[in-house]
């Protein structure tokens, strides 16, 4: 019989030290800049133990991908998934996609971005753009499948809900959180750098909430280009409320 294959513990060191509001969530130990994920009592679905993600060099997507322009015949869609398919590789090292990840949300969440009339007439700070770049990392680790199926999951998953427990936030203040993340932030340049930067994670940026049978704080997750969105859709609302009862219980640690 062969031997189901071996959880490893997931462990790196980033350019930046994790809110300590992680520890309230069981298996994620953040001390510093160094975190740990122990995915067996940090994920709430695992059924891939043994995951593999398609990466690319975030230096040769900040440098290469991102200036292109859009024009009428190739859309910036286009132009990433032309680059996945040239230069992507795949790994089983989390840890690597874990400091991808920092570099691609480090970029698109920047303070540069706070100069925006719209972000300050709607009080983002430096403090909601830590919310973000954390939220989102982790949330690379998430898998969904080409045929659209949710294989692994992670609290980070529910965007706006994790955040509320983890930076104890208020229910306005993670309800707003949320809704940057979900869909105020992307203007269309931003949206644009979206798109380009997710190239790095081998993917598309997907929002769960985007539906109306989904109620805010759905979350969302990188979806591997030409992935069944309806099977998404439908796995996600199979799972969700078990997930979001799960993050809520985690509050009072």
């Amino acid at each position: 019989m062969p031997k189901a294959p071996t959880v490893k513990i997931i462990s790196t060191t980033l350019p930046e030290a994790f809110h300590p509001g992680w520890n309230k969530l069981p298996g994620f130990t953040a001390t510093g800049r160094s975190i740990t994920i122990h995915p067996a009592t940090f994920f709430y679905k695992y059924d891939n133990p043994a995951p593999e993600w398609l990466i690319c060099d975030w230096v040769g997507v900040r440098d290469r991908l991102l200036p292109a322009r859009e024009t009428g015949e190739t859309t910036v869609e286009q132009m990433a998934l032309d680059y996945v398919r040239a230069h992507a590789r795949t790994t089983h090292d989390a840890a690597e996609v874990l400091r991808i990840a920092w570099e691609v949300y480090s970029f698109l969440f920047r303070e540069s971005h706070l100069a925006d009339p719209a972000l300050q007439r709607m009080g983002v700070e430096p403090r909601h753009l830590r919310v973000l770049r954390e939220m989102a990392c982790v949330m690379a680790l998430n898998r969904v499948e080409t045929n659209g199926a949710i294989s692994n999951v992670n609290p980070s998953w529910l965007f706006g809900i994790a955040a509320k427990v983890v930076y104890d936030l208020s229910e306005e203040e993670a309800t707003s959180v949320d809704e940057l993340y979900h869909g105020t932030w992307f203007n269309e340049p931003r949206r644009i750098e979206q798109v380009l930067a997710h190239a790095a994670l081998g993917g598309r940026l997907v929002h769960g909430c985007q539906s109306s049978i989904y109620v805010n704080m759905a979350g969302g997750a990188i979806l591997p280009f030409g992935a069944d969105v309806a099977r998404f859709q439908a796995d996600l609302a199979r799972f969700k409320d078990d997930w979001v009862e799960k993050i809520e219980a985690c509050a009072n640690k």
